[in-house]
């Protein structure tokens, strides 16, 4: 568990930064592509637009969604770049959680003039 905190501190730790120096404007993928640029920097495995399946309760896969980012294989980031996040974008990052059988995700909005972070464990 202790290292899933220090994995979710560095992420926050960078989109600060990122944030601190683009501030807030531009289009969602600079945002996505700044934060896998610097974690990249930092060591860590990122993996981009991550085609992941939907499965039915029976296992049948329904179709695919696509996560912007799958961090060391064991954390979703959603990244938004939009005025305030919405319940909307909590339910789309749950239920990207739900689908992959992944326990962990963040969601980010860099859009506003405050940085909005949401952090998830299922």
């Amino acid at each position: 568990m202790e290292k899933i905190l220090e994995l979710t501190n560095l992420v926050r730790e960078t989109s600060f930064e990122i944030h601190k120096y683009f501030r807030f404007g531009h289009f969602e993928k600079v945002y996505e592509n700044a934060l896998v640029h610097r974690l990249r920097k930092k060591g860590l495995r990122i993996e981009q637009q991550v085609p992941m399946p939907v499965h039915d309760e029976d296992g049948t896969v329904l179709g695919d969604y696509v996560a912007d980012l799958r961090i060391n294989g064991e954390l979703i980031v959603e990244v938004k770049a939009v005025k305030t996040l919405i319940p909307e974008h909590t339910a789309q990052i749950l239920g990207y959680m739900r689908a992959s059988d992944m326990k962990h995700g963040v969601l980010i909005n860099f859009g506003s003039p405050l940085l909005q972070i949401k952090k998830f464990i299922l």
